[in-house]
């Protein structure tokens, strides 16, 4: 299937690559300001976050290490089960840490209120929260973002990682998936 076809799927496009790429520019020199002297561990949720954790460690310049999880939440729905499992763990201790998880998207919350509980129960220093797209408005749980690229209004969208039922992750934008291919859900 074509990019133009995978576009012809798309109600609008949302944020398009020339503004992801300076957004991620952006955050990758707060975050490599904010923590000088630190070497902090960056957390990709897999399987969303990939090209988003991807381009952001290349604008980040601080003396970091890597790590993944696959979370999840959703299967093949547009909408969370609300039952959180761990499906890929950490490969190293994050005991005494400064950790960020990247995640693509905070919706509901649900997800990284319970892998920020996990992390600090692990004995992480501290765990902050860095997202490309944070959707307040669906929010189900008090949690706090600490770091987003953009705050999108309550649209599903796909592209740059984002997928829906694992198709759209390789667009280079991220736009608003037309009701039509996902309506037979509701």
């Amino acid at each position: 299937m074509s990019e133009q076809s995978l576009r012809g799927d798309l109600d609008h496009i949302l944020i398009t690559q020339e503004q992801l790429e300076a957004a991620v520019t952006v955050l990758g020199k707060k975050l490599t300001r904010e923590y000088k002297g630190s070497a902090p561990v960056f957390v990709c949720i897999l399987k969303g976050a990939a090209l988003f954790f991807s381009d952001l460690l290349r604008n980040v310049d601080l003396p970091l290490t890597i790590d993944f999880m696959a979370i999840s939440s959703y299967g093949n729905s547009t909408k969370t089960s609300g039952v959180v499992r761990i499906l890929k763990d950490l490969d190293h201790d994050v005991l005494n840490k400064d950790v960020l998880v990247i995640e693509d998207i905070v919706d509901s919350g649900l997800t990284l209120s319970y892998i920020k509980k996990v992390l600090i129960e692990r004995g992480a220093r501290s765990v902050k929260l860095v997202t490309l797209l944070d959707k307040p408005e669906r929010r189900k749980t008090d949690l706090e973002v600490d770091y987003a690229c953009f705050i999108i209004p309550n649209e599903f969208v796909v592209g740059y990682g984002l997928d829906y039922q694992e198709r759209y992750r390789n667009l280079p934008y991220v736009g608003v998936l037309h009701p039509k291919i996902y309506q037979e859900e509701a």
